[in-house]
């Protein structure tokens, strides 16, 4: 590496880390200016109060508030780094649904503080989010335990929040198979909340990862949670909610993962507990898929011709690649070209879908390696034809 270029990186990254503290996330409009400019004229910029005013209103309080040395050495005492989209371990094919999904409260994280050994990007290359209720029954803690011990079992790794309830019964169901974990806070990360779960995370950072958008230092808030959900939904390859309350925070992470375009799975529950109202909510709503084993998780989330077992279809002929695709991956995926890259737009022309889904289905075509981003559009994985 040459000195420049290590100066460079070095800049980006000391930028990166003020403008992960200098506004609270998700801070859309500072996103798109740092999209914009990039991270070092940005930051620049924002120290300076050169900004449009709706990024001035995300900054303003904290601009003249420099703690970058601080934070960095606060992570390093704990063994954590800052993963920016310019390293190699940056999840690059899961915050491309970000960009694509276009809402205003779902900007891809600036950057994220990572605490573990195992590289980010391979960690979620297969993975899946297990959410539920804090006050979980013991109906919910055996299902999300033996949900997340197969399909941790199966090379999967396991995203979630690290909460009491579903959260924990995850993580341990996916330690328990010697399996791989992700708990993503919504505090700083060198801190353990709850405090209950110091020994948990700890556990969890050595065989796995913490992962956490806010600085070191940041004390976690209840608005902080909500936000943070976006991050679970797109780290993981699909969402499964296995309690929730009526007004649950599980639906938050639900419905980012269908605004992200990742399959949204629940599990049914006794109707007559308060617990599955979430959960029988979502499933009467289009898109989500009822699951009650390891199994159909995985048949939902694994990649097409890989993870799911080579066979017959349901109706005797043989399977497709696109058998899985849900209806508007369908149509996405035959309205692409094998040479010549679209944009969504010209995708939605092509389908005659609309281009909000046209942008939800993108990303699961990537996810199944069916689709390909070149240059400034899309076309078909050329091997698969």
């Amino acid at each position: 590496m040459s000195m420049r270029h290590s100066q460079d990186a070095s800049e980006v990254r000391l930028a990166r880390t003020y403008l992960s503290a200098v506004a609270e996330p998700p801070a859309p409009a500072l996103a798109a200016f740092v999209a914009r400019h990039g991270p070092v004229r940005a930051a620049e910029l924002v120290r300076a109060g050169e900004v449009p005013e709706i990024v001035e209103k995300e900054t303003i309080a904290r601009r003249d508030r420099d703690r970058v040395v601080a934070h960095l050495s606060a992570a390093a005492a704990v063994g954590a780094r800052l993963v920016t989209p310019e390293d190699a371990e940056w999840p690059a094919a899961q915050c491309l649904a970000f960009e694509l999904a276009g809402h205003r409260h779902l900007p891809a994280p600036i950057a994220l503080w990572v605490r573990g050994e195992a590289r980010l990007d391979e960690m979620v290359e297969r993975s899946v989010a297990i959410v539920g209720s804090r006050a979980a029954t013991g109906y919910g803690g055996r299902v999300a335990h033996t949900l997340a011990l197969g399909v941790a079992g199966a090379g999967f790794t396991v995203v979630s929040g690290a909460a009491f309830g579903i959260d924990a019964a995850a993580h341990r169901g996916a330690l328990a198979a010697d399996g791989r974990t992700i708990a993503v806070l919504a505090c700083g990360i060198e801190r353990a909340y709850p405090m209950a779960h110091d020994r948990l995370l700890r556990h969890i950072a050595r065989t796995g990862l913490v992962v956490s958008e806010y600085p070191p230092g940041t004390a976690p808030a209840r608005h902080r949670f909500l936000v943070r959900n976006r991050i679970i939904a797109g780290l993981a390859g699909g969402t499964v909610v296995v309690e929730a309350g009526w007004r649950s925070g599980s639906r938050r992470t639900a419905s980012d993962a269908g605004l992200l375009g990742r399959p949204l799975m629940a599990v049914p529950g006794p109707v007559t507990s308060a617990m599955s109202v979430g959960c029988h909510r979502l499933l009467r709503e289009p898109g989500t898929v009822a699951v009650t084993r390891p199994e159909e998780v995985i048949e939902a989330v694994g990649r097409i011709g890989v993870d799911l077992a080579p066979g017959l279809a349901e109706g005797g002929g043989p399977r497709r690649i696109t058998d899985g695709l849900s209806d508007a991956g369908q149509r996405v995926h035959e309205s692409l070209s094998w040479s010549a890259a679209s944009d969504p737009d010209q995708v939605s022309m092509e389908s005659g879908l609309p281009v909000e889904l046209v942008r939800v289905a993108l990303p699961e075509l990537v996810r199944n390696g069916l689709a390909e981003r070149t240059g400034n559009g899309w076309r078909r994985c050329p091997r698969l034809g």
